[in-house]
């Protein structure tokens, strides 16, 4: 049984930069051995959910610029699966989710980079899914809860993510998180820890910080999915917390 996690992408320089989070990861990598990945990743954008669907090795996709030619030179070859794609459509399905296949789309930076970081050789099928960030966070939780039990066939489920993710107020000087964004991340982490739903549905409300902390909802939502994929009966676990540049939060939680 492989528990859901959360885990926050940060910059792309990740695949290429040792850091306390790339350090996790790799640690994190060496102590799972999925037989699938399913990944939600915040810079796959759809109004309709949209699996992936290939039994092909991905492109890798480099949606971003103005890095170091190294980072563009990397590939990471994993393979989808078709059949698991189809699985995940029946399931969302019979929730009454929309669903779109894509047999097209390669592994963007969201997936890629914590992939390659967990595990260096992709080590089995990778199915990537979109976000949609318009819908309410109770129905991302939806979403997620789609998938339960998953978990029990090894099949590790991945949000991408990052609980803070505002670029504008990067503070490039400095040397320890900025208290405004480990405030939001506290309260995050209570009411995980006590499953207080109906709070966590209402962030935008009643955390603090919160629209500094999340200006754009696609990064965060893949939090959701994450959480209503786990088993409720699991008391979350923060698996790694760690910033950089202030408030670029790499909080990861396991459900």
């Amino acid at each position: 049984m492989i528990s859901p996690i959360f885990v926050g992408h940060g910059s792309p320089m990740m695949a290429i930069q040792d850091t306390a989070c790339t350090e996790f990861l790799l640690d994190y990598g060496k102590k799972v051995s999925p037989k699938a990945i399913v990944i939600f990743t915040a810079h796959w954008e759809t109004e309709v959910l949209t699996i992936s669907s290939t039994d092909d090795v991905y492109d890798t996709i480099y949606d971003f610029g103005g890095f170091p030619k190294e980072l563009f030179q990397i590939k990471y070859e994993a393979r989808g699966n078709k059949a698991l794609a189809a699985k995940l459509a029946e399931r969302f399905q019979a929730k009454g989710i929309q669903v779109n296949l894509d047999a097209q789309r390669g592994l963007d930076h969201g997936s890629w980079v914590p992939l390659l970081r967990m595990f260096p050789t992709p080590v089995c099928p990778v199915i990537q899914v979109s976000v949609n960030p318009y819908l309410p966070p109770a129905e991302q939780y939806r979403i997620g809860e789609a998938l339960r039990g998953l978990d029990q066939e090894d099949i590790l489920i991945i949000g991408s993510g990052a609980t803070v993710h505002n670029l504008r107020a990067l503070n490039w000087e400095a040397t320890e998180p900025d208290a405004w964004a480990v405030a939001f991340d506290d309260w995050l982490v209570q009411n995980m820890q006590i499953q207080n739903l109906n709070a966590l549905f209402n962030y935008a409300a009643e955390a603090p910080n919160a629209r500094m902390a999340v200006p754009r909802p696609e990064h965060f939502i893949p939090l959701y999915i994450a959480m209503g994929s786990g088993d409720p009966a699991r008391t979350p676990q923060i698996i790694h917390r760690s910033y950089e540049v202030g408030s670029l939060s790499y909080l990861s939680v396991s459900f």
